[in-house]
Formats: C-alpha cells, structure tokens, sequence
C-alpha cells in the first residue's frame, strides 16, 4: 500500500470505526479489526514493511480470532451484515483474484466506505518488473479506473509475445510509486465490471494503449564536444 494513503487512512478513521482488511495476509493493516484471507493467521506478514527508525510497529487490532481464514471466491457471503463494516480496505489483491467481481460485490454490500489499491497497467505492462517477462507472473488481470469504475480485463499470455503493448524496463524504472498503483477511496460504493474484448483489433489496440501513455523517452542531452568541454574546465 502506498505510504500516504496509509497515512490518511490511519489519520481518518475514527476510533470506534469497524474496519475489514480483505487479502491483507502479506502486510496485514495493523488498525484492521477483522482480517478475511485464504492463509492462515500464524503465517501472515511476508512483505510488511518495518517501521521507521527509532519508532515502534503499531499493535495489530485483529486477532486470531478476528481473522477469518477463507477463499473470499468462494461465493458465499462474507459473514458480515449489509452495512456492518465502517470502512474496507482491499489492497493488491483483486489482481490475483478468480473472482474480483464477486469480491467488489462483497466490499460495497458490506462497507460503507473503503479504500481500493491495484497495480496499474503501467506496471503490469512492464518488462522485468519481478523477472524476464511482462508484469507479474500470478496476476490474472489488467485493471482501469474509469471515472469511478474499475474495469478487468484478462490478462492474456499474447502480451508477453506483443512488442507494442510492453514497456521497457528502462522506462518502467523511471515510473513513480503513484504510477505503479491505481487507488480508489469510495464512500457509499463504487462500480466495477469485466470489460471482455471479443473484436481482435480492438483487444490489439487495448494493449496498446498503456505504453502509449508514457509517450516517447526523454531525449538524451546532447553531447558536449570535447573541444568545447576542455574550453569550458579551462574557464571554470
């Protein structure tokens, strides 16, 4: 989860706020009163962060008995009443996901408000993100913010065989923390669909796309002759 939508969650919850963290195994959100994953609790935690330097890791407030070991693509209701949940967080999780528009009903049937994070396309789109192919090798879709829709699209084994709708790893090392997610903070609900692309040229156009929104790279600055660089040193 990026750092300052952590913050600002930290920072805006209330304390009597009932919060659910769906698919927080890896870095569970510690302020989480209820914790829904498919692994269990005496193993969560592989990829949370370590506290800042001199400060101390802030309690969890689920326990092992708030944290509910479950497929959430089972398709069986979350065991929470409509409406029970003050504020739901779901954190780079729909991407591996069968089912992410089951779970997206789930989120706005039980919660009130919530906060939504994926990798953008930018990301899955890359070249050498974790190794000699195109964005993560378990994640099952692409993903868009339309407004305030989240779109899926398939995430097919073409792309890493279409040149045109890759990204460098050279320009992918120059994106942002921001530029590699995409965030959602929603109150009372958002949309969410699978967009599916049947027309060839159409779905060719869609990959297409996300490398065509970094534009060209930076031109390199021009070469100083060697000439000029000497005449320069000699008038410093």
């Amino acid at each position: 989860m990026l750092a300052s939508s952590r913050a600002r969650i930290e920072k805006e919850l209330d304390r009597d706020a009932v919060v659910l963290d769906i698919g927080g195994w890896a870095d569970p959100f510690a302020r989480a009163d209820w914790v829904v994953d498919v692994m269990p609790y005496a193993s969560r935690g592989l990829y949370a962060q370590p506290p800042p330097p001199g400060a101390e890791p802030g309690p969890e407030r689920f326990s092992e008995r708030t944290w509910i070991q479950r497929d959430a693509c089972d398709r069986e209701p979350l065991p929470f009443e409509d409406d029970s949940v003050d504020f739901v967080i779901c954190s780079h999780t729909l991407e591996d996901v069968r089912d992410p528009i089951g779970i997206c009903s789930e989120i706005v049937r039980v919660g009130k408000a919530g906060y939504i994070e994926v990798p953008s396309r930018l990301e899955e789109q890359s070249w050498g993100v974790v190794g000699p192919f195109v964005g993560w090798s378990h994640h099952r879709w692409l993903i868009d913010l339309v407004g305030d829709e989240l779109q899926f699209v398939h995430k097919p084994a073409a792309l890493q065989a279409l040149a045109d709708a890759q990204i460098p790893n050279e320009r992918y090392r120059e994106l942002s923390d921001s530029q590699r997610v995409i965030t959602l903070f929603w109150e009372g609900g958002f949309s969410f669909r699978e967009r599916i692309l049947l027309d060839q040229a159409e779905h060719d156009a869609y990959l297409a796309e996300a490398p065509a929104r970094l534009g060209p790279p930076a031109a390199a600055p021009a070469a100083t002759p060697a000439g000029g660089l000497r005449r320069l040193l000699r008038r410093s």
